[in-house]
Parts: structure tokens; C-alpha cells; sequence
């Protein structure tokens, strides 16, 4: 398994969301000095432009497929987001908004079936999940451990959560099954704002930021994280897509924004 690159995206920046698989992605949202609505779809070659989101943010959550794509939360221009915003393949629409507003939030499942988990609110890593049905949020059980920047694979009833930050990087990772979260073994290095693909059996983390920017990548065999090739760009801020045998990972930032 190793990385090779692929078409830049259009539009350089770091946080922006992302669905769908290594030959069919969609990216969205994203920051490069300023917060973005930028909304970009990936046909296994190049990137071309879509209709932007109705709310320009970063480092939101997401979940879905390129032409069934949900976004939520977010970093703003001022303050924190909990805008939902659903796409079909042309438009972004507006949805029910997210009970907690937070940015760098987890997520994953699909657009009627989403888990949000974990993120920050301004003051305090988050240890909140809730559920979106296709049209209102509702809160489930907390992590175990508060943390933003978190990685996600999987569904919204069987979901993992892996790394974050609390005040320092964590390699904590925890399996969710509809109704509460259990502990599982960690990451071997604990890191945050990594990009995510895959299952909660067979879930890839990579990149981020540990002690400095990293492009190290683990996979997951449902037991245990083991490291696979690295990236070839170091960066943080990273989005993905994919499966761990086939994954995508775009935009992050270094010492400047990355396409």
C-alpha cells in the first residue's frame, strides 16, 4: 500500500470536508485565509467545480456520497457553526441545524443516517454525538473522552472515533454501536486533524499533527492500528475519502494552505 499523487484540487486550503470514494469524491468547504464555500468533485483524474455551500466554513463534519452529501458545523468567519447543509449532486440545501454549535467535528454514516462526535466550542473540547435522521438532530450518548479534531469511519449505528485533542494530542480511539461508546485499542501515535477513510474494521487515519505536521498513516483491522506508508506531503488539516485499501486525502496545510 503506498501514496501517489494526484490532480491538485482548484482551490488550495486547509479543513474541508469530504465523501465519497478514491475515483468519485466530493470536497467542501475548507479555509485559505478565509473561510470558504468552495465545493469541488473528484472523477479519478481532475477536480472540477460544483455549486458552493450556502455557508462558507471550515473543519466541519461530514458524511455521505458525492451525490448525497451532508456537512455540518464548522468553524466561521466569527464564532462556531451548527449549519447542516445537504447536497445532490447540483445544489447544497439548507438543514436542520445540529443541536451544539462546534467546529473540527468527527463524522461519518450517510446523508439520512449521519454521527456527529466530539469537536470545540470556543472554550472546551466536546465530548457530544447526535444523530441525524435526514431531517433533526438528536443527542446520543457522549464519548468517553472530550476531544476535538477527531477522525471518523463508519455508520451511524456502528462508528469509530480515533485521535483528537484536548489540551494534547490523543491516540484515543472508541467503536460506537447505536447506543453507547466503548474503548478500543489506540492509534500508535497520537495525533489530531488527520484525514479519515474506510470501516470501523478496516479504518485508515492520516496525517495531522502530533508534535509537528505528520503524514504518517495507520489502518485498522477492528483490534489494533498498524502503520502503513507514509504520505508523501506532511500536512494537518487534511480531508479524505475512500477505503483503507483505496483511499483519497486532499487539501491540509504545511507552512502554506495545500491542494
Amino acid at each position: 500500500m503506498a501514496w501517489v499523487y494526484k490532480a491538485n484540487l482548484n482551490t488550495a486550503r486547509y479543513g474541508p470536508g469530504g465523501a465519497g470514494t478514491q475515483t468519485a469524491a466530493l470536497s467542501f468547504g475548507g479555509y485559505n485565509g478565509s473561510q470558504l464555500s468552495t465545493t469541488e468533485f473528484f472523477n479519478g483524474t481532475s477536480w472540477s467545480s460544483k455549486n458552493g455551500l450556502n455557508t462558507a466554513r471550515s473543519v466541519g463534519g461530514s458524511a455521505g456520497t458525492p451525490t448525497a452529501a451532508l456537512y455540518f458545523g464548522g468553524g466561521l468567519i466569527s464564532g462556531f457553526s451548527n449549519a447542516t447543509e445537504a447536497f445532490n449532486g447540483t445544489s447544497w440545501a439548507s438543514k436542520n441545524n445540529m443541536n451544539t454549535k462546534r467546529q473540527t467535528v468527527g463524522g461519518c454514516g450517510t446523508q439520512t443516517a449521519a454521527l456527529s462526535f466530539g469537536g470545540y466550542n470556543g472554550s472546551s473540547a466536546l465530548a457530544t454525538t447526535e444523530a441525524f435522521n435526514g431531517t433533526s438532530w438528536t443527542n446520543k450518548n457522549n464519548l468517553n473522552t472530550a476531544r476535538s479534531s477527531v477522525g471518523g469511519a463508519g455508520t451511524q449505528t456502528a462508528a469509530l472515533s480515533f485521535g483528537g485533542y484536548d489540551g494534547s494530542q490523543l491516540s484515543t480511539t472508541e467503536f460506537f454501536n447505536g447506543t453507547s461508546w466503548s474503548s478500543k485499542n489506540g492509534l500508535n501515535t497520537a495525533r489530531s486533524f488527520g484525514g479519515s477513510a474506510g470501516t470501523p474494521t478496516a479504518a485508515l487515519y492520516f496525517g495531522g499533527i502530533s508534535i509537528y505536521n505528520t503524514a504518517i498513516t495507520e489502518a485498522y483491522n477492528g483490534t489494533t492500528w498498524s502503520y502503513r506508508t507514509s504520505m508523501n506531503t506532511v500536512r494537518r488539516n487534511v480531508g479524505g475519502a475512500g477505503s483503507q485499501n483505496a483511499a483519497l486525502s486532499f487539501g491540509g496545510y504545511a507552512s502554506t494552505y495545500s491542494a
